[in-house]
């Protein structure tokens, strides 16, 4: 008689080493939730990063969502099914579709990244292999290049004496659209024209004060600019673009296919960034990217800001899966965080600013010893309550 499939949940608060900021959000803490799944004697470990102000999720949200769930038809379909038909009907279809279930982003996202991790694992496959790539470059790259981020926490001399080498440059706006301009005045001074450059606005701008920033920002030699306007503005972002010529990348826009769709009707934007919590998983991901190449735009390959583990190597996998993107993020684990709760470490060469991919099987990481303490509830087949864990979970302050 097989042991019965469990799952165990983990809320993960890790205190950042350096605070993150931006117009949104100041950042000093991760704030994710990783979802660990056991079945016939394999695991599967999955992320999201629920973002209220994105998505309108947020980790408690989450977590009374996944409780709801019912996770022995998740269970019975692992038993029953041959791992690699289930793959490809998950990679074909998603996890919503696939199993019959309802949710959020965030929440479809937890689930399908630890399947497809669990499945991985089963079948000695890498994380490339298990994200959909159709429409990708017939030839994965063997690195990537990946972006540096200045954020309002960083002098602007300082980002470029220690973060090179530079492949793309975000900027993070301040309220002050002349300390950006002055700000990409100084990128540009040092790096020329050969590195491009994007300020992320976060939805701060208003439309009647936009026109001029953008015209400030192409005037001082930025490329692009991400999210300038509040959410879903398609007839004004599409009047920003013909106005001022700068190229505009939606982020917070961009959830799920409909406002995709919609964003390409309006002429709303240039490029799309891809998060894979933000859309749902790496397969709602891999169809933007589709959207986006038949309708003549770029992507990135984006990152939430702190994300602990799972989130990042399934976006590298996307990566590297679709190595025709703008730019990718890869997030900043080594710098953020001075213990993780997964080992190895996802790792940045930062000699060179570039990532290769992940050793497999799945997306190539396990639970160390430093997750436990963020355990915060489980279940079993045969139990379908989820139960509290006795470990207690301390908060950012208390674990630093």
């Amino acid at each position: 008689m097989p042991e019965p499939a469990g799952a165990t949940l983990y809320r993960v608060e890790l205190p950042m080493a350096v605070g993150f900021d931006h117009p949104a959000k100041r950042r000093s803490a991760s704030d994710s939730l990783v979802l660990r799944l056991e079945a016939d004697g394999a695991t599967g470990l999955g992320e999201c990063a629920p973002r209220a102000y994105v998505t309108g999720e947020t980790t408690e949200s989450v977590t009374a969502a996944l409780h709801g769930l019912p996770l022995d038809t998740v269970f019975a379909r692992l038993r029953s099914t041959e791992p690699a038909t289930l793959l490809t009907r998950l990679r074909e279809a998603g996890v919503a579709e696939t199993f019959g279930l309802r949710g959020g982003n965030n929440l479809l996202c937890l689930l399908e990244t630890a399947l497809l991790d669990l499945l991985g694992r089963r079948l000695g496959l890498n994380g490339r292999q298990l994200v959909p790539s159709e429409g990708a470059p017939a030839v994965p790259p063997a690195v990537l290049p990946v972006s540096q981020v200045l954020d309002l926490s960083l002098d602007v001399e300082e980002f470029l004496d220690t973060r090179g080498p530079f492949h793309f440059v975000k900027v993070k706006a301040a309220d002050d659209i002349r300390r950006d301009v002055r700000t990409v005045g100084a990128i540009r001074a040092r790096l020329g024209d050969r590195v491009p450059v994007m300020v992320d606005a976060n939805m701060s701008w208003s439309p009647e004060e936009a026109a001029g920033h953008l015209a400030a920002l192409r005037d001082a030699g930025a490329d692009l600019v991400e999210e300038p306007l509040a959410k879903g503005s398609w007839a004004d972002l599409a009047r920003l673009r013909a106005r001022t010529g700068l190229g505009v990348m939606l982020d917070e826009s961009v959830c799920t296919l409909e406002d995709a769709r919609r964003a390409v009707e309006s002429g709303a934007c240039d490029a799309f960034n891809i998060r894979v919590a933000k859309n749902g998983g790496p397969v709602t991901a891999a169809r933007l990217i589709g959207l986006a190449r038949r309708a003549g735009l770029a992507f990135q390959i984006g990152v939430q800001v702190a994300e602990v583990g799972p989130l990042i190597n399934v976006g590298r996998a996307l990566a590297f899966a679709h190595g025709d993107a703008l730019t990718v993020e890869a997030g900043q684990a080594d710098r953020f965080f001075p213990e993780m709760v997964v080992s190895p470490r996802p790792a940045v060469c930062r000699s060179t600013n570039t990532i290769a991919p992940a050793a497999g099987p799945g997306f190539g990481l396990d639970l160390n010893e430093h997750a436990a303490h963020w355990a915060v509830s489980s279940r079993t087949e045969t139990d379908p309550s989820w139960h509290p864990v006795s470990t207690a979970v301390p908060s950012a302050k208390e674990h630093v």
